[in-house]
């Protein structure tokens, strides 16, 4: 029996370890441990890949999006759009700055935030939308930024999932006011710890989130604003710079581990694979399959040695956190299928034929 884990960090293409490590150590020699050269290099490369004229580290990706949303005027008695199935720190950072997240279902077949659930939601008292790009598939952008600009909207994108993917051909991240980047270790575009960024082509946003970032500052012991201490650490920007330099290869490596997915598992009905939206590219940070016997499938693989995960178990809406927003099960009815039959299956740049191969053989047993 094979063991396969869910995620595993390889040495993938060949040589990225040994550059990391070269890195951190020449990093570690200039002794510029907070907001050294490396940080605004790595922010410069970042904006030029997004297609962004700013890009600001922050510590994490949560704080990422806080920035984005407090940068844009987003605060108390505002109510923000966002998909009901995302990853928590979502409606987590709009409640951080006194916002009401308001949640909407996602498109059916891509999970993804439309402008035609998001509009349903729309007040006299919303403020904001934040798209979510869900497992690495962009939103349709177009849709969404009509829909703002029609209302008035500021419309953020939530990209932790997204580094590198596309519509239209254009870089996620590129099409908001502002974007939030996770570079969380597992991420596409990982860091060797907690990392993230906003990026934006407004002059405002960015000034504003160098100095929240930094306590508040545009120069030391000189406070505008109250801020926050959460500034990318010097080494993490100097093995992002390494690791972003191989993210389209990895990227298309997950791309090709995804097409055999796909190909191989097409034939069991009782699957339901993802779905790429037109004009949108998919990075496939979570490669997700949907299936009305989920537990038993992930008890079954786990048996035979194969680890899986649940993206996300329990909703938003259904969190003792947000009970008072007081949603009650059956209000959400697509979040809600999505939440009780969802798997993902590992897929990571140096996943083996071999590994992948017992994988497939595996899901098929399982359905014979």
């Amino acid at each position: 029996m094979i063991q396969v884990p869910y995620f595993a960090f390889r040495d993938w293409p060949e040589g990225i370890a040994q550059q990391l490590e070269q890195a951190v150590v020449q990093t570690m020699g200039g002794n510029q441990f907070i907001l050294g050269p490396e940080v605004n290099n790595f922010e410069k490369a970042f904006a030029k890949f997004t297609g962004t004229e700013y890009a600001i580290g922050v510590g994490n990706g949560y704080d990422a999006l806080v920035t984005c949303l407090k940068a844009l005027g987003i605060g108390p008695g505002d109510e923000v759009i966002l998909p009901a199935n995302t990853f928590i720190a979502t409606a987590n950072a709009v409640v951080q700055t006194g916002a009401k997240p308001i949640l909407a279902e996602p498109d059916k077949q891509t999970y993804n935030l439309t402008a035609a659930t998001a509009g349903k939601h729309i007040t006299p008292n919303t403020k904001a939308i934040i798209a979510v790009h869900l497992y690495g598939q962009t939103c349709q952008m177009d849709e969404l930024q009509e829909l703002c600009k029609r209302y008035d909207l500021k419309l953020i994108e939530d990209a932790a999932q997204a580094h590198g993917a596309t519509y239209k051909n254009q870089q996620a991240g590129s099409f908001g006011d502002a974007a939030a980047f996770s570079f969380y270790p597992t991420k596409n575009l990982g860091a060797l710890g907690d990392g993230g960024a906003i990026v934006t082509s407004d002059p405002d946003v960015a000034a504003y989130s160098y100095s929240y970032r930094n306590y508040g500052q545009k120069e030391k012991y000189h406070n505008q604003t109250i801020g926050i201490n959460s500034r990318l650490d010097t080494l993490q920007a100097a093995a992002l710079t390494v690791k972003l330099h191989h993210l389209p290869t990895q990227n298309a490596e997950r791309q090709r581990l995804a097409e055999v997915y796909l190909t191989e598992l097409q034939t069991i009905n009782e699957l339901i694979l993802p779905v790429t939206a037109a004009h949108c590219s998919h990075v496939y940070h979570i490669f997700n399959i949907r299936c009305n016997r989920r537990d038993e499938l992930q008890r079954y693989l786990q048996q035979q040695g194969i680890q899986t995960v649940i993206h996300y178990p329990v909703p938003i809406h259904l969190q003792p956190a947000y009970s008072y927003l007081n949603y009650k099960p059956g209000n959400l009815p697509v979040t809600e299928e999505l939440a009780s039959t969802s798997l993902s299956l590992p897929l990571f740049p140096g996943m083996t034929e071999v590994e992948q191969e017992y994988i497939i053989k595996s899901v098929k047993d399982f359905f014979r």
